[in-house]
């Protein structure tokens, strides 16, 4: 099983953040893609004892994330849990997100900030606003709801990251879009809600004013770009088969495998 984390500039972060999965799943090999970061991110996320894979330049989240799909499906990973490099996810949970992929019940595992108790923050008004408006695009289109469908941490199992290793993500943001590709392609998606922190540090990719603007535009273009592909999603999901669908509700996890 491999821990996926991309990263850019989240030096003084990123370490910690390695640590603490090394000492929760032992077991587990720790992949830091370091996304053209100008500072230690890469020095700091191989001293703590991950393995790390360089971009050149800054390609954007979806360019790592892709980078670490390929490598992961590439050296025969069943499972790879992806989180961030901020210190907002935490690591206790990540067994959380492995259980229904162990238990065959999930291809996807998204970790929602809502609904756990033990989560004491609140999003700020306009990630939250944003949350809801593809929550709803997400629902209209696939009948299926999900209360954070922007979530980066999440569980995949070989039949996801197969698809998601295929040269399908887009370089920026990968959040709804994918997660409406991976359901018109047949993928079992289940949401269980995990504990987040806020960030420790850094800089969020939706800060601002005209970013998170700008990522809303983008993103309702991205999904009606992937309804408009169905076909090839239906091909993905002719070829590839259909398991059982997975409980609209699926909830909970545990333990590892390579």
């Amino acid at each position: 099983m491999a821990v996926l984390i991309p990263c850019f500039n989240e030096s003084g972060r990123v370490g910690v953040v390695v640590q603490s999965v090394r000492r929760v799943m032992p077991d587990a090999v720790v992949v830091v893609v370091n996304d053209g970061s100008a500072d230690d991110t890469s020095a700091e996320a191989l001293a703590a004892g991950a393995i790390v894979l360089n971009h050149a330049s800054n390609m954007g989240y979806g360019a790592a994330l892709e980078t670490g799909y390929m490598y992961a499906y590439g050296n025969g990973f069943d499972y790879v849990l992806q989180m961030d490099g901020d210190g907002q996810h935490i690591a206790e949970e990540l067994r959380s997100l492995l259980s229904p992929l162990e238990e065959d019940r999930a291809d996807m595992v998204i970790g929602s900030r809502y609904g756990h108790p033990g989560n004491a923050f609140r999003p700020a008004f306009m990630r939250r606003a944003g949350h809801r408006l593809f929550a709803l695009l997400l629902f209209a289109a696939t009948g299926r709801f999900f209360r954070d469908p922007t979530s980066g941490f999440q569980g995949l199992n070989r039949r996801a990251l197969e698809l998601l290793a295929g040269g399908v993500l887009p370089y920026d943001y990968p959040d709804s879009d994918v997660l409406l590709m991976a359901l018109m392609s047949g993928l079992r998606v289940v949401e269980i809600p995990v504990r987040m922190r806020p960030r420790t540090g850094g800089e969020s990719m939706h800060s601002g004013l005209a970013e998170p603007i700008y990522y809303g535009l983008k993103m309702s273009l991205s999904m009606f770009i992937v309804l408009l592909n169905f076909r090839l999603w239906r091909k993905w999901k002719a070829v590839h088969g259909s398991p059982a669908t997975a409980g609209k509700e699926g909830m909970r996890c545990t333990n590892a495998s390579s």
